[in-house]
């Protein structure tokens, strides 16, 4: 019995390149669970929508995206008079609030509640912004001179921004 009890010790051991000491075995008649003792990192949350650039801020430095994010990012990208750049700064569920800075300007938008959003229109005189029920949208369309911001809060906690230059 000491022999075989030695047996099934030394075969729990085998196969392992880890200097972590042997777990307990299971009781007799039970099966180990297969559960992994490192934690893996949790992945980020699936939008309920998709965007033609994904999560990828960068697609933005031209002023031309489509992209969804779900939390506060500095997106930087080529405004009418040069550099600009989009802060989110609160983001949740139907809900999104944003700063707009370009040359010594800046514009704020915010809104809350299913469907709502912000359209943000950046000239090189100055912007302009309306917030409200943005319904069915769809992309903005471009205008001269102008890259136009849209930010669409989901129920999800993520939102969908689109610039649109010409």
């Amino acid at each position: 019995m000491l022999a075989a009890l030695f047996a099934l010790t030394a075969a729990a051991g085998c196969g392992s390149d880890s200097d972590e000491p042997a777990k307990a075995s299971s009781p007799p008649g039970e099966r180990p669970s297969k559960t992994d003792s490192t934690k893996r990192p949790e992945p980020e949350p699936r939008p309920s929508v998709s965007a033609a650039d994904g999560r990828d801020s960068t697609a933005c430095a031209d002023g031309n995206c489509e992209i969804v994010v779900s939390e506060p990012v500095k997106i930087p990208f080529k405004g009418p008079r040069g550099q600009a750049t989009l802060s989110i700064t609160e983001i949740g569920p139907n809900s999104i609030a944003y700063t707009v800075k370009s040359g010594n300007g800046q514009s704020k938008g915010s809104a809350s509640g299913p469907g709502q959003g912000c359209i943000t229109v950046l000239r090189s005189n100055g912007s302009g912004n309306s917030c409200g029920g943005l319904g069915d949208a769809g992309r903005p369309s471009p205008q001269p001179d102008a890259v136009v911001i849209q930010a669409a809060a989901g129920e999800d906690g993520t939102a969908v921004l689109q610039l649109v230059s010409d």
